[in-house]
C-alpha cells in the first residue's frame, strides 16, 4: 500500500505541472482596440483571430498609430501595442514604411502584416498558440541576402502634377487650371525641396444683360536647403519668386536663412515636437497697382518666429503653429497668427474635437491704393484691407452599441 504523504506529494506536483497550461487555456481571446488613419475596416476584415471593440476601455491590447510623411513621397507607420489584463506589460513597436510609387492597396496590404507580425506576443500568450504557423519564403530569404543598396536616383523624388475645372451655365460659366512640379531629395543630413506651380482660374456671370469677369493669375517657385546639425538643431536656407494678380504682386522675391531649435529629439516626431524656428530675410515686391503707401516696387528685410507643437497620445491628438512676423524697419508692420487642432477622447465612446485660428494682421504694404469695386469685392478680384480673420470649429462624436462585431459588409 502506497503511503499517503507520497500520493499528495504527487498530486502536488501534477497540479503544479499543470498550473500553467490551465492559465492559458484561461486567457481571454484577443480583443484588439486600433487607433489609426488607415483603412481600419479592412483590417477589421482581414484580421480574424481577434475580436476588434469600438473603445479602448473594452480592449485587452490596444493599437497606436502614428503616421507622417516620409522622404520617398510615402508615409512611415509608427505602430505602438500595449496588453491589458491577461496582456498585462506586454508591448511591441513595429516601423513601417511606404514609398509614393504604392498604390493604397499595397499600402494597407503591407500595414496589415506588420500589425499581424505586432501581435505574435500576444497569440503566443493566448489560447491560439497552439495552432501557430509561420514560414519563410524563399523570396524572403533571398530578399535578405540582397545587400546591393544602390539608389540610381540618389535618393530624388520628383512629381509633376495637374488639374483642370471647368463649370457652365446658361448665364455663368468658370474655367480653372492647375500645374505644378516638386522635388525632393532627403537623407539624413541633408533636405533640398523645391516647388513650382501655376493657376490661371476665369469666370464669366451675366445678369440683366450685363456681363461680369473674373481672373485671377498665379505663378510661383519656391526652394529650400535644409541641414541637421544635431539631434536638436537645423538650419537651412528658404527662397522663392511669385506672380499673384490677387494680391498686386507683379514680382516677389525673397532670400531668408532660417535656424531651427526642437525641444525633443528628431526621432521622437512621430509622438511629439515642441519646435522653434527663426527666418530673417531680404525680400522685393514689385507691385502690378501702386499700392496705397504711393509705392510701385519696393525692398524691406523681414523676419519671423514659429513655435510649433505637437502631441499624438492615447488620449487624443493637440497640434498648434503660433507664428509672429514684422519688417526690420518698422515694427508696427506685423502679423501673429495661430492655427489649433485638438482631438480628445473624453470617456468610452465619446470623442470631441476643436480647430481654431486667428490672424492679427498689419502688414498688408501690398494693397493697391483707391476703393475697390463691388465687383472686385464680390468676385475676390483683389484683396481688400483687414485688421483680422478668425475660424472656429468643433465636432462631437459618439459611439455605442455592440462593441463585439467583426462583420464587414458594404451593400447597398
Amino acid at each position: 500500500m502506497q503511503h499517503p504523504f507520497r500520493r499528495m506529494k504527487r498530486s502536488i506536483l501534477f497540479f503544479v505541472l499543470l498550473l500553467p497550461l490551465s492559465l492559458m487555456a484561461q486567457k481571454e481571446p484577443l480583443k484588439l482596440f486600433t487607433s489609426c488613419n488607415c483603412d481600419k475596416n479592412y483590417i477589421r476584415q482581414e484580421l480574424n483571430f481577434a475580436d476588434h471593440v469600438r473603445d479602448k476601455a473594452l480592449a485587452n491590447v490596444t493599437l497606436f498609430i502614428y503616421d507622417i510623411i516620409n522622404g520617398s513621397g510615402g508615409r512611415n507607420y509608427n505602430m505602438e501595442f500595449e496588453g491589458y489584463g491577461d496582456y498585462e506589460g506586454i508591448t511591441n513597436k513595429i516601423t513601417y514604411e511606404t514609398t509614393a510609387n504604392m498604390t493604397p492597396d499595397d499600402v494597407r496590404k503591407g500595414l496589415l502584416s506588420q500589425v499581424k507580425i505586432g501581435l505574435l506576443k500576444y497569440v503566443m500568450m493566448s489560447d491560439l498558440a497552439d495552432k501557430i504557423e509561420y514560414s519563410i519564403s524563399n523570396k524572403g530569404l533571398a530578399e535578405r541576402l540582397d545587400i546591393d543598396f544602390d539608389d540610381p536616383w540618389n535618393n530624388w523624388i520628383f512629381e509633376i502634377r495637374g488639374s483642370m475645372k471647368l463649370d457652365k451655365e446658361s448665364s455663368r460659366n468658370e474655367f480653372e487650371y492647375e500645374v505644378g512640379f516638386e522635388s525632393d531629395r532627403v537623407t539624413e543630413k541633408l533636405r533640398i525641396r523645391t516647388d513650382v506651380q501655376m493657376n490661371q482660374y476665369r469666370s464669366r456671370f451675366e445678369n440683366n444683360g450685363e456681363e461680369f469677369t473674373s481672373s485671377k493669375e498665379t505663378y510661383s517657385g519656391y526652394g529650400s536647403v535644409v541641414h541637421s546639425l544635431s539631434d536638436h538643431w537645423s538650419a537651412g536656407i528658404f527662397g522663392g519668386a511669385k506672380h499673384n494678380t490677387y494680391t498686386n504682386i507683379d514680382l516677389a522675391l525673397d532670400l531668408r536663412p532660417a535656424i531651427e531649435y526642437n525641444i525633443f529629439p528628431y526621432r521622437e516626431v512621430l509622438r511629439r515636437e515642441i519646435v522653434f524656428a527663426y527666418k530673417i530675410g531680404y525680400l522685393y515686391n514689385n507691385y502690378i497697382e501702386t499700392t496705397i503707401f504711393g509705392k510701385d516696387q519696393e525692398s524691406f528685410f523681414n523676419h519671423s518666429m514659429n513655435v510649433q507643437v505637437r502631441f499624438r497620445q492615447p488620449w487624443g491628438n493637440i497640434s498648434s503653429v503660433l507664428s509672429a512676423s514684422s519688417f526690420l524697419s518698422d515694427w508696427t508692420k506685423n502679423r501673429l497668427q495661430m492655427n489649433s487642432w485638438l482631438s480628445v477622447r473624453i470617456f468610452k465612446g465619446l470623442a470631441v474635437r476643436f480647430s481654431g485660428d486667428v490672424k492679427f494682421i498689419k502688414d498688408q504694404i501690398n494693397l493697391p491704393a483707391g476703393s475697390a469695386s463691388i465687383e472686385d469685392v464680390l468676385l475676390q478680384q483683389k484683396q481688400i484691407a483687414t485688421n483680422y480673420e478668425m475660424g472656429f470649429g468643433i465636432g462631437l462624436s459618439y459611439t455605442f452599441g455592440s462593441a463585439f462585431n467583426n462583420v464587414i459588409n458594404t451593400r447597398l
